[in-house]
């Protein structure tokens, strides 16, 4: 059994949350830790996801997200940490041959990165419009509520026709809004680098 076999056949992705000091309920939810969470929003068993801002994976992808690394660093470290038995690199130089993926695969993982793009932005969007909303004694509106007013609907339609289009017209759609999907995964990466820098605040 290959690495990436061992481990998920192994440990849970809740198994590995606890592990690594998240709280997880009774009812395996557990506080996201890939944004600013107040409630908890991200189910955690087999598999984990978040239903806010649409985080979701195996307990490689979840171990390689929360340390920042690549998913054979993670599968590596979760080997390591749960002393999980499986079969080394090749030996002697040679080459593991990689599977090739169909193209409707890589179309549907295509898809599954723009919806996580706009799942995040769409949550960043919802969060400023409740935090600052403007007052009656306000003159001017923050730039952060003014961008959550101007993006959101759009942003909801794009998560609405992604989710329910096929991986070849998903691809039309992104190629179509391409410029827009890039400046909004820019914004989150942007928003993630500030809290991870204790400044949240952030002008447009």
């Amino acid at each position: 059994m290959d690495l990436f076999e061992a481990v998920k056949s192994s440990v849970t992705t809740r198994q590995a949350a606890e592990h690594y000091g998240i709280k997880v309920d009774r009812s395996g939810k557990a506080c996201c830790i890939f944004h600013n969470d107040r409630h908890p929003s991200m189910k955690v068993d087999e598999r984990y996801h978040c239903f806010s801002c649409g985080a979701d994976g195996d307990v490689i992808d979840f171990a390689a997200r929360l340390f920042g690394v690549g998913l054979r660093e993670a599968a590596q470290r979760l080997a390591a940490d749960f002393n999980i038995p499986h079969e080394r690199a090749c030996p002697s130089g040679a080459r593991p041959v990689k599977p090739r993926r169909s193209l409707m695969q890589r179309l549907k993982t295509y898809q599954d990165e723009n919806y996580r793009i706009l799942c995040s932005y769409y949550h960043l969007l919802r969060q400023w419009d409740a935090e600052y909303a403007p007052k009656p004694e306000d003159e001017d509106w923050h730039p952060l509520y003014m961008e959550a007013i101007q993006n959101s609907a759009k942003v909801e339609y794009l998560l609405d026709e992604l989710q329910d289009s096929t991986p070849d017209k998903a691809k039309e759609l992104i190629a179509l809004w391409k410029n827009e999907i890039g400046r909004y995964a820019g914004r989150v990466r942007e928003v993630r680098a500030a809290e991870r820098r204790g400044s949240y605040e952030l002008s447009r």
